[in-house]
């Protein structure tokens, strides 16, 4: 089972940014409090060097139009961090959505811990 938050509503490119593309954003435009920017720094920084990051391994994967990772639900270390980046979100009144699915899509690539699908809707 396979776990993404996202934004409910895709930006120009037609793609639906997930939870850390969100947050990036508000804290790229300054507009996170002191405390929020150092939760972003730190916990991004802890991402980078607890998982993989897709796009070491085969830097084309997110030039897949509409491609968006997904996190194993069973890889709890990388999801239980993920209520903070929510918490930002909440604060700051951008909406998100959870989804959960067995099946994502068409998978770029895999590892132990998450996938980069392009998602079925969008082969048609």
């Amino acid at each position: 089972m396979f776990l993404r938050f996202q934004s409910p509503t895709p930006n120009r490119r037609g793609v639906y940014p997930g939870i850390f593309a969100l947050v990036n954003g508000l804290g790229f435009a300054g507009e996170l409090t002191e405390a929020e920017e150092e939760f972003r720094r730190v916990n991004n920084a802890w991402y980078d060097a607890a998982y993989t990051n897709p796009s070491t391994v085969d830097p084309a994967v997110y030039r897949t139009p509409l491609a968006a990772s997904w996190f194993r639900m069973t890889s709890t270390g990388l999801v239980d961090r993920i209520a903070g980046y929510l918490e930002i979100l909440a604060a700051h009144a951008v909406a998100y959505v959870r989804l959960e699915s067995a099946d994502p899509g068409w998978v770029l690539y895999e590892d132990a811990d998450q996938v980069v699908v392009v998602p079925y809707a969008a082969q048609r």
